[in-house]
């Protein structure tokens, strides 16, 4: 499931300069909340991922109470309405946050809302937001209703034997960065930027000779998956819309699976890229080996540390050569004072964020 967290601008087809400036943001923000009473006050809070695609055409009147609601229970973070669902990510006291879920729930329409949870020794946000959008992750097809379209959820230990059946398509509908260090056995990589160029790829291998180009008459079956479900979900339903009748999704995503299925019976490869400060992590959801660049927010391996064009909270390999000496100047100032900071035990340094 990839909710909505600290840092709203996640996904990479956002302009380099905006995606630094919300980088400094971040930053500032993980300094205010350190040093704030809330966080002081609160040694152990609760943080709920969640997410539901379900007809909400009164989205916009349920925007208020809710906010109201969170702010009651001293719950912050970061939710999202639109006409398909709610997708976000609260934080904070347990009962707090137990309070906001039971009143989602007592709305017949989100009855079923599923969410996972995770401790934190501070409060990761600084505020609550209760935003109205187009779409709770933005593909950019408003035809395409997830509620009413998506394909067949598929559980983990059932996941294997369904992407080793002949003629399936496997398709990983992440973003290039996150593919790039792990992946499913045989997973097709469409090399996207951000969710909306999905749509495109897909229409490109329609096609005849494309990857899911139809066989006599008949179109492929195919098997889709994310980082946590929201994605794949919209992407079967963008595929039944199509035509495609035999579409398959994960069930709770990657991190359902790697949770799930024991690593010797695994067909995962690498590592899955996660939007907190773990960066990755393997089977059983062991952190990774991968850290994050602190100026492009692309995830680094050992040997992208080790590059000459690496300086920590500088440059990496990827983005070396995108930035100016100037701004490197001020990225590297910057990276003072996160070492002054960690003199201080201050966290200064926000993370990258999923936008589905």
């Amino acid at each position: 499931m990839e909710a909505v967290a600290l840092r709203t601008a996640s996904e990479r087809f956002l302009p380099l300069a905006v995606r630094y400036a919300v980088s400094f943001l971040s930053a500032f923000c993980q300094l205010f909340i350190r040093f704030s009473p809330v966080s002081c006050a609160m040694p152990d809070f609760l943080t709920a991922a969640l997410y539901q695609f379900v007809e909400l055409p009164d989205f916009a009147a349920l925007q208020a109470p809710l906010l109201a609601q969170c702010e009651a229970n001293n719950v912050k973070g970061t939710l999202l309405l639109a006409a398909e669902g709610i997708n976000g990510t609260i934080a904070g006291p347990e009962a707090g946050v137990r309070a906001v879920l039971t009143y989602l729930r007592s709305d017949p329409r989100l009855a079923k809302l599923e969410h996972k949870e995770a401790w934190a020794d501070r409060l990761p946000f600084y505020r609550m937001k209760v935003r109205l959008k187009r779409e709770i992750v933005t593909m950019g097809v408003p035809e395409v209703h997830p509620a009413l379209m998506a394909g067949e959820y598929v559980k983990p230990e059932d996941w294997n034997q369904l992407i080793h059946e002949p003629g399936v398509v496997l398709v990983d509908t992440r973003n290039d960065y996150e593919v790039s260090i792990g992946t499913f056995e045989g997973a097709i990589n469409p090399h996207t930027t951000s969710f909306s160029e999905l749509p495109g790829w897909v229409e490109r291998e329609m096609a005849e000779g494309g990857k899911l180009a139809a066989q006599n008459g008949k179109k492929p079956r195919v098997a889709m998956f994310c980082t946590g479900g929201i994605r794949c979900e919209k992407s079967t339903a963008l595929l039944r819309s199509k035509g495609f009748e035999e579409v398959y999704h994960l069930q709770g995503g990657i991190l359902k699976y790697l949770e799930t299925v024991p690593e010797a019976q695994s067909r995962w490869e690498g590592e899955c890229f996660v939007f907190d400060e773990r960066v990755s992590v393997g089977h059983g959801l062991k952190p990774g080996g991968f850290t994050l660049c602190r100026s492009c927010r692309d995830p680094l391996s050992e040997e992208d540390r080790q590059s000459p064009l690496y300086e920590l909270g500088v440059s990496c390999p990827h983005c070396h050569g995108n930035t100016t000496e100037e701004q490197k100047a001020g990225y590297r100032e910057r990276q003072r004072q996160v070492e002054l900071a960690e003199k201080r035990q201050a966290a200064h340094i926000g993370v990258r964020q999923p936008g589905g």
